[in-house]
This record gives C-alpha cells, structure tokens and sequence, in this order.
C-alpha cells in the first residue's frame, strides 16, 4: 500500500467522523445516549470507544499519548467535549500518516494486546489497514443506529467513494 492511500484513508476517516458527529448532535440526549443492541451500546458508547481505539492503536504506532486500559472506556460523557477531542485525534492522526515513510510502513513493531494481554510482531503497515478498517466498522455501527432512529437521510452517505468524488482523493473527478 502506497503512502498516499494512507493519506487518503486519513482523510477519509476525518471527512466521515465530521458527519457522524454532525448527525448525532442533532439526536435528543435519550436517544444519543439509550442502549440500541449495538456492541458499545449506544452512540455514546460507540463514539467513545472509537476515540479509546484510536489512542490505543496511536500510542502503539507513535510511543506517545495516553492509551486508555479498557475497550468501553468512557473518555468524555458530554459530546461536545467528545467531538473536540475526536477533532483532535484526526488531526493526529493525519500529522502521523503524512509524515511516515515507505521503509516505516514495511518495518516491523511491537505492542501489547488489551484484552488477553501478549506481545504482537508485526509490519506496521497490516497495522494500519486494521486500524483504518476499524473505524470504518464502528463507525458504520454508529451510523446504522442513526439511521434507525431518524431514517435514511438523516446521516449522509459514508461511502468511501463519495468522500473521492467531492475531494477528487484517488484521482476521482466529478463532472
């Protein structure tokens, strides 16, 4: 995998949190934070937990920040405080890929699990796919929910291809 997909997948990962965020601060306080089956429960718990992922895996990748312990960890109760701070993880994580290199991303690093604790080897970039491809999977759990609740165009598309069309990432132009 090119250096410029993972840009692209930055960016992308940005560009889809902003209208999640955007969408779940429309909800009432209920329904944002109620139980809908989902595995981190709610909006609340999902978002979180996307943000607690992020810094774990960031940590990993860069030596730095606060890894919290525990998947379902709640790291803001208010949305607000949620939002800026999920601002300012993609925007870490934007500096982080922009300033990697191709020998990085073929390069072997360690980490230690969360959960059954033990020592993983492996080249950074799986890593990476894993950890963008998270996002993508809570992400569309978070925005499966929202649907339900308000209906088909309360949450615009996550499609990674629209993201290309109104960017021109990947080289897509619209016309």
């Amino acid at each position: 995998m090119t250096l410029s997909r993972y840009k692209m997948f930055a960016d992308y990962n940005a560009w889809a949190n902003d209208r999640v965020y955007a969408a779940a601060e429309k909800l009432s306080a209920e329904d944002y934070r109620a139980d809908r089956g989902a595995f981190f429960k709610s909006i609340h718990g999902t978002l979180n937990h996307l943000l607690v992922s992020d810094r774990i895996w960031m940590k990993r990748f860069t030596g730095q920040g606060e890894a919290p312990a525990r998947l379902d960890a709640i790291l803001h109760e208010d949305l607000g405080g949620l939002r800026a701070a999920r601002d300012r993880e993609d925007a870490r994580i934007s500096a982080y890929i922009s300033q990697l290199t191709g020998e990085e991303l073929a390069a072997n690093f360690s980490y230690v699990t969360i959960v059954n604790p033990k020592t993983v080897t492996q080249p950074l970039s799986p890593a990476l796919d894993h950890f963008f491809n998270h996002q993508t999977h809570h992400r569309g759990q978070a925005h499966a929910i929202l649907t339900g609740l308000r209906g088909r165009d309360f949450v615009p598309s996550l499609d990674m291809i629209v993201f290309q069309r109104e960017t021109g990432a990947g080289g897509v132009v619209s016309g």
